[in-house]
């Protein structure tokens, strides 16, 4: 089957293109947002959220073990285990990522394992997956999980998270064995899609991006900082499951298969704002707002 043809062949619940009576229809994306319920936000869950604290602030990271569960449960032993705590960003390239981990590479594991099988994908079976109404150049189809950017050939073929602004991914080397969550990513530039599917996604940043992708340019090779001082030091990363109630990040995220997102979808393929006198018909994965709030006291 070609390509085209499987686009429409999929048993999926894809997001709906806007008429002139839907309910998207004329709206900005602030207007959609303020006409959302609170049921169409989240809370984070603790044991899947990471807090690193930086010299200038916190960033925070929401984990996806529906994606990758053995690098995450590895992440998880490091992190109770304090490898990060006084590591380093070792590296930040210009328009495709910023990097941390050991610079000396001696800092011991601990309990958690130096090497783990590749999980680049999974199958798309069982995850709820909104799909996007637009083709897409890297795949048959894109959409969100869970609130994670994504990718699929098909509804019972295989998924990856897509290397989108703001996410994270492993470190590895050639070998497609030798990541392991110690050395980790976030892409700070354009969407670096030629990634997909040959590295092990974890999770995206939800707060504090602006403190990674303001680090200084490494002038070395691929950006990596050439001397120690240069270096950004990682105060410490824990959970938030073993963070204090009253030291927590209070944010809740918008949920990807609600209508609230479908017409934020709509709102930004077709942009209603007084600037816009063009709207582009067209959206792509790494271009959809993934909104993230206080949660109201």
């Amino acid at each position: 089957m070609s390509k085209s043809l499987r686009l429409f062949a999929f048993a999926a619940v894809p997001l709906l293109l806007a008429s002139a009576n839907s309910p998207a229809a004329g709206k900005t994306m602030a207007d959609v947002l303020a006409a959302s319920k609170p049921s169409d936000w989240r809370p984070l869950d603790p044991q899947n959220t990471l807090y690193m604290d930086l010299p200038k602030g916190r960033v925070v990271i929401e984990l996806a073990p529906q994606f990758a569960p053995n690098h995450i449960a590895n992440i998880r032993t490091l992190v109770k285990g304090k490898y990060f705590d006084g590591l380093a960003i070792v590296r930040s390239q210009e328009n495709y990522v910023v990097q941390w981990g050991d610079p000396d590479t001696k800092k011991p594991f601990g309990e958690a394992k130096k090497s783990l099988a590749p999980e680049f994908t999974r199958s798309a079976a069982g995850l709820n997956f909104t799909v996007l109404p637009d083709p897409d150049t890297y795949a048959p189809q894109t959409g969100f999980v869970d609130g994670f950017p994504a990718a699929r050939e098909s509804a019972q073929g295989s998924a990856w998270m897509t290397h989108c602004y703001g996410m994270v991914g492993v470190g590895r080397d050639n070998d497609v064995n030798t990541g392991s969550g110690a050395e980790l990513y976030v892409i700070n530039g354009h969407a670096a899609r030629l990634l997909d599917r040959n590295v092990t996604m974890v999770g995206r940043v939800l707060q504090g991006m602006e403190l990674l992708s303001t680090m200084p340019r490494g002038h070395g090779a691929m950006g990596f900082y050439e001397k120690p001082e240069e270096r950004t030091g990682i105060t410490q990363i824990r959970l938030a499951a073993d963070v204090p109630a009253a030291e927590r990040a209070s944010l809740e995220v918008l949920k990807t298969d609600t209508q609230t997102f479908t017409d934020l979808v709509e709102s930004r393929r077709n942009r209603q704002d007084e600037w816009y006198k063009v709207p582009a018909g067209h959206i792509d994965v790494c271009n959809v707002p993934l909104p993230v709030r206080k949660v109201k006291s």
